[in-house]
């Protein structure tokens, strides 16, 4: 596999206010992360950087070997990055299958294979963005993702404030995009336990820096680190 993205000793944050350190990790094509960490520690801040949010104070990001801080924020989704902000920012002027043909994108994601995905999307396909349940908006906020054709989907707090029926629907979903997919995958999720069932790789931010870095499968298995570096102290 290609490798796909490269954030060489990136710091970055919001104005003049650094939240993130020394950053740097790399992931080919077709792999997924973990982003592990407690409340405020930057996981959001990585991603919202890649989206190209905040001010990069320092060090380089390399997007399919090319200078992704040079790419306008406008124009990432179209180079193959896909967000799905805690926000979900549904139009409520937009019906479900607006919102999906608003942003489609030429590749193997089209309409039908995401009603496929998430039937009950084409069950509501004629309903308006606001009048959707908590749990139909983040399925159609990773539908909308997904038909851009990204190359890599960050998923960030996919879960959260979702019922347990919506969870396991929504897991599954992911964990046939990492499987069965060339997308890569960054997810950042409070239940850690889940995010690392999900993928293949995890770091975890301390401060907005990376503390810890490892299989998703070898820090499953080592509860007591887990518990370490995730419990509030």
């Amino acid at each position: 596999m290609a490798e796909l993205l490269r954030l060489d000793h990136v710091s970055a944050g919001y104005g003049d206010a650094v939240v993130l350190e020394d950053i740097s990790l790399a992931m080919q094509e077709g792999d997924s992360l973990a982003l592990l960490g407690r409340n405020g520690m930057g996981k959001t801040t990585l991603l919202v950087t890649l989206m190209g949010i905040t001010r990069l104070h320092g060090g380089s990001l390399t997007w399919k070997g090319g200078d992704l801080a040079a790419v306008p924020t406008h124009q990432r989704a179209g180079r193959g990055l896909g967000w799905v902000p805690q926000e979900r920012y549904m139009f409520p002027s937009l019906t479900v299958e607006e919102h999906l043909t608003a942003v489609a994108r030429p590749g193997p994601w089209n309409v039908e294979k995401v009603y496929g995905a998430f039937p009950r999307l084409k069950e509501r396909r004629r309903n308006m963005g606001n009048q959707l349940s908590g749990g139909e908006q983040q399925m159609l906020a990773i539908a909308r993702a997904l038909m851009v054709n990204p190359s890599l989907l960050l998923l960030d707090e996919p879960m959260e404030g979702l019922a347990p029926i919506i969870v396991q629907e929504l897991t599954g979903v992911i964990r046939r995009l990492v499987q069965d997919s060339q997308m890569a995958v960054i997810v950042v999720e409070q239940h850690a336990k889940l995010a690392l069932a999900l993928t293949q790789q995890a770091i975890v931010l301390e401060r907005g820096q990376i503390v810890h870095a490892s299989s998703s499968q070898s820090l499953l298995d080592d509860p007591q680190t887990l518990t370490r570096l995730l419990t509030v102290a």
